[in-house]
């Protein structure tokens, strides 16, 4: 099994955009699912992103997406219709995805890892909404940056992607703290047993995290 973990970041755009973008690769509770949606836009980027998870964890895995069989889980009712991603027939490959108005973010890895991904745009950074979510020393630093809105971002995404590696709950972001951390580059680093790779593009952040240094792929 490949020793590091993998993360992948692309547009909705990019990822419908290659050719093997075949939603015959999804499974029949995700085609049913991607009906389901109104709008066309987040149709797309359901599919987008469950496309992407499944093209990066073959690259990590080195084999075909059609050799692939993937699934969900819900963590809290056990429902296989929604939920955590994972694959089958390799229960110790571990998945990860996010997306959010057209971008899209996946990971595989051989040990639990968890990705966020957040559009870089207007956030309300006042003390009850800052209060919610950080501590009051991440507070202070993010009222203290140059970009609240970025730094405040920044710490939300850090927080979601240990959420979905199992780290964190909404309930504990407030008494997580992360203070630690810089605010800007550089791209990876670590804190205690975590490895992080996080990037800022022109439009959004992301942020990904797991206990092995993690590679950024190419679609």
């Amino acid at each position: 099994m490949p020793n590091h973990p993998l993360a992948m970041l692309a547009t909705t755009a990019e990822i419908l955009g290659r050719p093997d973008a075949d939603e015959r690769l999804l499974g029949d509770f995700e085609r049913a699912r991607a009906e389901r949606f109104r709008r066309p836009s987040d149709r797309a980027d359901y599919v987008a992103a469950h496309l992407l998870v499944r093209f990066c964890a073959a690259a990590h895995l080195g084999v075909a997406p059609a050799e692939l069989s993937f699934g969900q889980q819900c963590p809290g009712c056990g429902d296989t219709t929604h939920g955590r991603p994972l694959l089958t027939d390799r229960p110790g490959t571990h998945l990860s995805l996010s997306h959010t108005g057209g971008i899209i973010a996946a990971a595989a890895a051989p040990v639990p890892i968890g990705v966020d991904v957040e559009h870089l745009g207007p956030r309300t950074t006042d003390p009850a909404t800052l209060g919610h979510v950080l501590t009051p020393a991440e507070a202070e630093l993010v009222r203290a940056h140059p970009d609240p809105t970025r730094a405040f971002l920044r710490q939300w995404v850090r927080k979601e992607a240990l959420i979905k590696l199992g780290r964190a709950t909404l309930d504990s972001l407030p008494t997580l703290d992360l203070s630690a951390l810089p605010l800007d580059p550089p791209a990876t680093h670590r804190h205690e047993d975590l490895h992080y790779l996080e990037l800022t593009t022109h439009s959004a952040v992301f942020a990904a995290a797991a206990t092995l240094p993690i590679t950024l792929g190419e679609l």
